[in-house]
């Protein structure tokens, strides 16, 4: 049996071996946060103190939830692979349950801030290619509509939105005086662009809902 003054200074030193944890949770969930508003893998990009709200709950079910359960498994892992009997598996070698758990809490926050940026990375080309597309689209309608729509609809352009109705193509309407018709238009903006009136008056929110039922 270990004096008491071998083991204090071990169990020192374990635990400042166990203590990565929350310094880590810490700097990746400030990290995560900035991911999530720089690099928004879904959806739009929330502030960074949203963003960071957000990470904290995530990160904090990584360590309250899956970090003790795989700790736990590594524990019983290495008492089973421990040669020798019970006394020898509690001896001073054996790497403490909480030692484990630091260790795996703070590399599934590393995993988990890895996962997110290249999650973020992955949509980006997706995300600047819908801005480029919606970008064409109101070049094409400010052009048309400058040189062959009336005066109403070039008073009105203000209120002009957008529907994708296919890649690459879109219906942008402009309200009228009367709002409930609108000047609207077909956008194709494949590499022959093109723009063509619908002679449909209605907006782009009933124009759906009539679409949807049919």
């Amino acid at each position: 049996m270990g004096s008491p003054d071998r083991f204090w200074p071990r169990r020192l030193r374990w635990r400042f071996r166990g203590a990565w944890q929350w310094p880590a949770f810490a700097v990746l969930t400030l990290v995560d946060g900035l991911i999530l508003h720089y690099l928004a893998p879904v959806g739009d990009a929330p502030d960074v103190f949203f963003g960071v709200i957000v990470a904290s709950f995530g990160n904090l079910f990584l360590l309250g939830v899956v970090a003790p359960f795989i700790a736990r498994r590594l524990a019983k892992r290495e008492a089973q692979s421990t040669p020798g009997g019970p006394a020898f598996r509690r001896a001073s070698e054996t790497t403490p349950l909480e030692v484990l758990q630091d260790r795996a809490a703070t590399m599934l926050l590393v995993a988990g801030a890895v996962g997110l940026l290249a999650a973020g990375l992955a949509a980006r080309p997706l995300v600047v290619s819908e801005t480029e597309a919606t970008e064409r689209n109101a070049e094409l309608v400010s052009q048309y509509v400058r040189d062959h729509a009336g005066e109403e609809v070039r008073r009105n352009r203000d209120t002009a939105n957008t529907i994708r109705l296919a890649d690459d193509y879109f219906r942008t309407c402009i309200a009228l005086d009367d709002r409930t018709r609108a000047y609207c238009m077909f956008v194709d903006i494949n590499s022959t662009p093109s723009v063509r009136v619908d002679p449909n008056p209605a907006p782009n929110p009933v124009f759906l809902e009539r679409r949807g039922r049919r």
